[in-house]
């Protein structure tokens, strides 16, 4: 049995497909869900919604007045290219020559390391979108826009050139109203402004509330939740429940809380939050935009050709082994064109509730 003829994209696509099953989904995937195209432009609009206006009156066998139509914003921009891969070298493929002998103890943990670190390649690959709609619903003190940076590689998008996004649904607290002075700060009427402004603005119900553990901690320590709480109950206790905080929550302002403490490890194997501290994403039911992945080189140009095998996963995500001839090396990467689309930016609001 050679162990290359069963260690292919296709099964490491099947091998993928079966484990991510029972995992968690990215949150970001079900707001920006994914779509495919061609070629790397990626172009949008947006800021077109609005609230509706009142017909103008007018008088029999007049002319009709015309209105303005409401103002689009198009956004034109080149998706970026993602690609990373692993060797299985010459001293390599002598231990896999040990997978032939079925009885060999070691068979198992070595084809299960092999679909391991090719199922390793995937998961980096679905790191990316999230990193980016994630970007895109916590702008770090407003400033709406992906940035990557690695390699010798920067990726920047600035998805808010005018500012015009950050003028109207940032909302940075300060003094008294901050979420680390529990005794002052009022989280109902910080969401309440918010979602009244998005609503004059569009029309939408922001519905719902999407932050990080720790921001959940600050929204559950303030007086004006367990004031709350007591005035509904008429008990006084020294802890409220994680559930009694979103409940009130959602009675108050028709709001859904969502905890997002799903992590990442950046390029340089350093841990971080896909949600940072201390913000607070509002948002509509329906979805914001769209997750567009292009179609890579590899699948453009080597998916059915005979020296080299191609699957795609995950909409866009082409997964492709090459055998190299001189040394002798099985090379396996990932490779994906993947962008965001933010038709729909006009209908969320974030809270900055820390300084």
């Amino acid at each position: 049995m050679n162990v290359l003829d069963f260690f292919s994209p296709a099964a490491i696509a099947a091998y993928w497909t079966e484990t991510a099953s029972n995992r968690i989904p990215y949150l970001g995937a079900s707001l920006f869900p994914s779509a495919k195209k061609a070629g790397l432009d990626l172009s949008w609009f947006h800021g077109a919604s609005g609230v509706p206006i009142s017909l103008m009156p007018s008088a029999f066998d007049a002319k009709a007045t015309f209105r303005d139509r409401p103002g689009f914003t198009k956004t034109e921009t080149e998706m970026p290219f993602f690609r990373e891969g692993f060797k299985i070298k010459e001293r390599d493929r002598q231990e896999l020559l040990r997978v032939s002998d079925a009885k060999d103890p070691y068979a198992s943990a070595i084809i299960s390391r092999l679909f391991d670190d090719a199922a390793n390649l995937i998961d980096g690959a679905n790191v990316v979108p999230e990193r980016m709609r994630m970007q895109l619903l916590f702008p770090a003190n407003g400033n709406v826009g992906i940035s990557f940076a690695a390699n010798g590689v920067n990726y920047t998008y600035n998805y808010d050139p005018n500012g015009t996004w950050k003028a109207s649904n940032y909302f940075a607290l300060s003094g008294d109203a901050l979420w680390t002075a529990p005794l002052t700060c009022d989280p109902f009427e910080a969401i309440k402004t918010a979602k009244d402004a998005v609503r004059a603005k569009t029309g939408e119900e922001l519905t719902i509330a999407i932050m990080n553990g720790y921001t959940f901690g600050l929204l559950s320590k303030s007086e004006a939740v367990r004031n709350r709480f007591l005035s509904t109950s008429g008990l006084a206790v020294g802890f409220i429940s994680d559930a009694d905080v979103k409940r009130i929550v959602k009675d108050l302002l028709d709001v859904t809380v969502i905890e997002y403490d799903k992590q990442y490890a950046d390029e340089d194997g350093v841990s971080a939050k896909f949600v940072p501290n201390g913000y607070v994403a509002l948002l509509p039911e329906t979805p914001l935009g769209k997750t567009w992945y292009g179609t890579t080189p590899e699948e453009a140009d080597l998916m059915g050709k005979t020296d080299a095998s191609v699957s795609i996963v995950n909409t866009g995500v082409a997964l492709t082994q090459i055998i190299d001839k001189h040394p002798v090396n099985v090379n396996t990467f990932a490779s994906e064109i993947v962008l965001p689309s933010f038709e729909r930016m006009d209908s969320f609001a974030l809270l900055k509730v820390i300084s």
